[in-house]
């Protein structure tokens, strides 16, 4: 008897000591324990999508096209390395479609919401984890700002956020695009699942398309790419600044912190001057728009911009642009959209603050203003880490690539630029790449997902306070 329970023992004993280990490294490393299930997402969708039930010719795929395949969705950026509605069968686009879902969650939610699935509740420990992805200044030392973009008593609401929002407005998109399906002449079935499937991608900001002509059918239905544009821009915008609407609706008061107003003006800020700025260098571009009338080409043009934020959709060739809007297109897409967003980039906010302290030194005043509130410098620093430690990375890449393909120097950025911002955008050079560069290009896809900051976390060994200060002295700059 003594015996057999010890049997009935021995899983329950061993279930607890694995949970009660994956609860310690969660706890001494948040950001590594995200990094963690990222890539264990990524190798497990990588066996999925190699295996023959995965393609339409019920052939195994290489390493190379899987591994990439799986970064790509798992980061929800777009690239491929393979024509993604002919070489996968109806079990790899639900692989897609599932990939994408999981992977716009964020890096740490999902963390978050494993750490609360081991540990049965959502305790102080996944609520830091979740709060890390909505305000990295979590993940460093020290005090945090009030006007932090989710507190920790709001961690709950914003997991509740995420999932409904996802199903709510996933839905809403594909209730626009389903009757266009209908009209444009699709059975029901398959309208229904193309319609589920693109507001899907809008909505995670990755771009792919479940048919082969893509967007070509609906290339002058400005109901269905009107559509996609809302999708993207709401995944864009980022998950705390969809609860902060979502609660001054409910409780019809305008109260908006400093994150939520600076994402939103500069959001749109960033769409309109995109739009301008391609009407202005493609209107004599017979490739492109020079041969659209005003209209299609204010239209056509302010779709461009809001996909090259990270929508990843495209109505026209993109190796057709000129080499000035390849170079206004690789500033959008780095810059990206909101953080704990959908979006790749280094975050809108991280590119306001960055203007916000230029435009306080050419004041000469010390402190960065914006919307009567005071911004602290190590937000300042924040930003500059980010931005840095993103440009290294997209010029290492943009190096490898180069060196490897002995490809024009615009199009190996554009594509770089692309796989970092998870943005999908491609001038054709990655369906071409060989296994080596295709290796870089997913790195460089994970590292972009994943985050610098949090990167940056995961790998320091620990947060160490500094007793001592040395003596100060001033370099000259500029």
């Amino acid at each position: 008897m003594r015996t057999t329970q010890a049997v009935r023992r021995g899983p329950a004993a061993a279930g607890g000591r694995v949970r009660a280990a994956l609860n310690g490294f969660a706890q001494r490393s948040p950001s590594r324990f995200a990094i963690l299930v990222f890539t264990l997402l990524i190798l497990v969708f990588t066996l999925l999508f190699s295996l023959p039930v995965s393609s339409a010719s019920g052939a195994w795929t290489g390493l190379a096209d899987s591994l990439f395949t799986a970064v790509s969705v798992i980061c929800v950026t777009g690239l491929a390395t393979v024509d993604m509605a002919t070489h996968w069968s109806v079990f790899g686009h639900l692989l897609v479609y599932l990939g994408v879902q999981v992977g716009a969650v964020g890096v740490l939610t999902m963390a978050s919401i494993l750490g609360m699935v081991i540990s049965r509740r959502l305790g102080l420990r996944a609520k830091l984890i979740a709060a890390s992805d909505s305000n990295p200044l979590r993940i460093h030392a020290g005090p945090v700002a009030e006007g932090q973009a989710v507190r920790l008593g709001d961690v709950g609401k914003l997991l509740r956020t995420v999932a409904i929002s996802m199903v709510v407005i996933e839905g809403g998109v594909a209730l626009l695009l389903f009757p266009r399906m209908l009209i444009a002449g699709m059975d029901v079935g398959t309208s229904l699942w193309e319609s589920l499937y693109y507001s899907a991608m809008a909505f995670t900001n990755t771009g792919f398309a479940p048919n082969v002509e893509g967007l070509t059918p609906f290339v002058e239905d400005y109901w269905f790419l009107g559509a996609l544009m809302i999708g993207v821009f709401l995944g864009a915008i980022g998950f705390p600044v969809i609860l902060a609407l979502a609660s001054n609706l409910r409780q019809r008061r305008r109260r908006w912190s400093i994150h939520v107003k600076l994402t939103l003006l500069t959001s749109v800020i960033l769409l309109v001057a995109g739009a301008v700025l391609y009407i202005v260098l493609e209107a004599d571009n017979p490739k492109t728009f020079g041969h659209l009338d005003a209209g299609h080409t204010v239209f056509q043009s302010f779709f461009l911009s809001t996909m090259s934020r990270s929508g990843g959709f495209a109505t026209i060739p993109i190796s057709d642009l000129h080499g000035s809007s390849l170079l206004v297109t690789d500033m959008l897409m780095f810059i990206g959209g909101g953080s704990a967003s959908t979006a790749g980039g280094i975050k809108v906010t991280t590119l306001a603050v960055l203007f916000l302290a230029a435009f306080a030194e050419a004041r000469g005043v010390e402190s960065m203003d914006a919307f009567k509130r005071r911004i602290p410098i190590d937000v300042l620093r924040l930003s500059v880490a980010v931005a840095l430690w993103g440009a290294t990375i997209v010029a290492v890449s943009s190096i490898l690539i180069l060196q490897i393909t002995k490809a024009p120097l615009d199009h190996v950025l554009f594509d770089v630029i692309s796989a970092f911002a998870t943005c999908g955008l491609s001038t054709g050079l990655t369906e071409g790449l060989p296994d080596p560069g295709v290796y870089v290009m997913a790195a460089t896809m994970f590292c972009g997902r994943v985050g610098t900051v949090t990167l940056a976390a995961a790998l320091a060994q620990s947060q160490r306070r500094q007793l001592y200060q040395n003596p100060e002295e001033r370099p000259l700059v500029g």
